[in-house]
């Protein structure tokens, strides 16, 4: 495993590093005269990158591991205040290197994508709505998964099938999924969608509208969704139905012996088979 760490470390510094000397406009600006670094660019997109492998959410804890096994491949580690300050100033470093490091992947070129928003929570008391520093971003807003109103943000994002990241956009509770949020992330990803005419987008009922789903075809767009209550049925209708599986029923016990006194030749059977459904999730 260790092997395996250091691997894929080297792997990321000499890539990130190639990129910033083929693109030196990507690093953070400095002034030409000053005192340089001890952790370099490329060491901190590493080590922020290497952060998400063990699932670190805690930057404290991160560095703390860090020390304590990671010495050999990054001789100086900063502290907990002068790391979040560096990541907040290479916000645009981290966004270009995680994109140009997903277009090499072999799931970028996945002709269906998934749509959907999940609600972030920023607080529940009235006084921390009041004061947090993310009072007029943050509002009320309703969660139908728990059936409840919260406070906070929500997160909208599209990812291939196998969950890579291809946009994101971080809106108030109360913003529209689709006019406001979804045309302008397929319009911030022209680029991408010249390059594949025909992208399927998969979404749940809530991406509905005609003026919305008229504009998708002209960013070269085709839409699968679930139909809603009194529409007929829409293409790709099968694709969410509940999945069904085979199970094995054995028969009762006098059945079963009626069953298996049977030859194949009078039709008997030692088993029937049955379809049920397995329970749908949202």
């Amino acid at each position: 495993m260790t092997n395996d760490v250091d691997t894929l470390a080297t792997a990321l510094y000499a890539t990130t590093d190639d990129m910033l000397t083929e693109h030196p406009d990507l690093a953070p600006w400095r002034p030409p005269v000053g005192i340089t670094p001890r952790l370099s660019d490329a060491e901190l997109v590493t080590l922020a990158t290497m952060q998400a492998i063990p699932g670190y959410t805690s930057e404290a804890k991160w560095l703390h591991h860090a020390r304590a096994h990671l010495r050999h491949l990054f001789p100086y580690l900063p502290q907990q205040p002068g790391y979040d300050k560096r990541l907040r100033k290479a916000a645009g470093l981290m966004r270009s290197v995680n994109r140009i490091l997903a277009t090499t992947t072999s799931v970028w070129s996945d002709d269906v994508w998934v749509v959907d928003s999940t609600p972030v929570e920023c607080g529940r008391s009235r006084e921390t709505a009041k004061r947090s520093d993310l009072a007029g971003r943050a509002e009320y807003g309703y969660c139908a998964r728990h059936s409840r109103f919260f406070w906070g943000l929500r997160l909208h994002l599209v990812c291939t099938l196998q969950g890579l990241p291809i946009a994101f956009a971080l809106t108030g509770a109360k913003a529209d999924e689709r006019e406001a949020t979804l045309l302008d992330l397929l319009t911030a990803e022209c680029e991408v969608l010249q390059e594949r005419p025909r992208q399927t987008l998969i979404g749940d009922k809530n991406y509905f509208g005609r003026g919305f789903e008229r504009e998708l075809p002209e960013h070269g767009v085709q839409l699968l969704r679930p139909a809603r209550k009194g529409e007929r049925e829409r293409p790709g209708a099968a694709l969410f139905k509940p999945p069904r599986r085979w199970a094995s029923v054995p028969k009762r016990s006098s059945k079963r012996t009626a069953y298996a006194s049977s030859g194949p030749g009078a039709g008997g059977h030692g088993n029937r088979f049955v379809i049920s459904g397995s329970p749908g999730h949202s």
